[in-house]
């Protein structure tokens, strides 16, 4: 029998979301058969991981610690094999300056963009409101904020950023809000993702009712394709594993000119309301299934 210890919950600003998603992979890996561990991953994770002596890990971590290459590097280091991407792939995904910067040499478009500390964003703004504010290396769009007030108080009031801190800055993408994600090498299908208010921040993301997943979303083929190919592209230019999801803005007044990826998440989440399952079922890929092989392909890889 295959004993497999799910990483989970983790010391990042997604735990609640981790532990929502590891939960769902270790009973769907029960269902299936296999010996499961659960792990809550602090900073014992390496005693614990010695302890438990797992044949494979399903790493169900999200954010820091746990999607930045700094558990991979572990693993690695450790000589347990684990599902998603490695060390690299996920270091640079992470970072969302340096993937922007291979997304372009990939001949993906991405929106105009300046890395910058907050104090000179509050002296001398890149662009004209609206614009985009992110950390450059957070998951699930925490800390992302639309700039609209053209004086940034919204900014210029909140006590929670340091002043010092590198900040991405982005041009605003009207439009609509596009996902997809590859399984293998393969993308999967296309989603709209329609707020009922804001944007598709942290809440719309993991509360119910917030955000419709629209699936198929109602695309022009051409917009469709482009989407689909872009999210492959994306994956191999970061050389992810396992699976991926790429996000999308799509300006529909411009064609395909309109496209631009936004960010590619090597750790897509596996909640009740995540788009990976739900994509993948859509495909014909049940949830235990999907789990299933994201744990064998990572013995075969090892």
């Amino acid at each position: 029998m295959t004993h497999v210890a799910v990483l989970m919950g983790g010391m990042s600003a997604e735990r609640e979301v981790s532990l929502i998603s590891g939960e769902a992979c270790a009973r769907a890996l029960e269902r299936r058969g296999f010996r499961v561990t659960r792990i809550d991953a602090g900073r014992d994770l390496a005693v614990r991981l010695a302890e438990v002596r797992p044949d494979v890990v399903f790493n169900a971590l999200h954010g820091r610690y746990g999607e930045d290459g700094r558990v991979q590097g572990l693993l690695d280091l450790m000589g347990l094999p684990y599902t998603h991407s490695g060390v690299l792939a996920s270091a640079i995904a992470m970072h969302k300056p340096t993937a922007r910067a291979l997304f372009e040499r990939a001949g993906l478009r991405v929106p105009e963009g300046r890395v910058m500390r907050l104090v000179q964003l509050l002296e001398e703004p890149p662009f004209p409101v609206p614009f985009v504010v992110k950390p450059p290396a957070e998951g699930s769009s925490v800390g992302v904020v639309i700039v609209r007030d053209p004086h940034l108080e919204e900014l210029r009031a909140r006590n929670d950023l340091d002043p010092a801190a590198e900040i991405l800055v982005e041009r605003y993408i009207a439009g609509r809000e596009l996902t997809c994600a590859v399984l293998g090498d393969r993308a999967l299908a296309v989603t709209e993702i329609a707020p009922r208010e804001g944007f598709y921040d942290y809440r719309a993301k993991y509360t119910p009712g917030v955000a419709e997943h629209i699936l198929p979303a109602p695309l022009p083929s051409a917009i469709e394709r482009l989407v689909l190919a872009w999210s492959e592209t994306a994956h191999r230019a970061l050389g992810c594993r396992g699976v991926s999801r790429a996000d999308f803005r799509w300006d529909d007044r411009l064609g395909e000119e309109g496209l631009f990826i936004l960010e590619l998440n090597t750790q897509p989440g596996m909640t009740p309301m995540s788009l990976l399952p739900e994509q993948a079922a859509y495909c014909g890929i049940a949830f235990e299934d999907l789990v299933v092989r994201l744990v064998e392909e990572a013995r075969c890889d090892s």
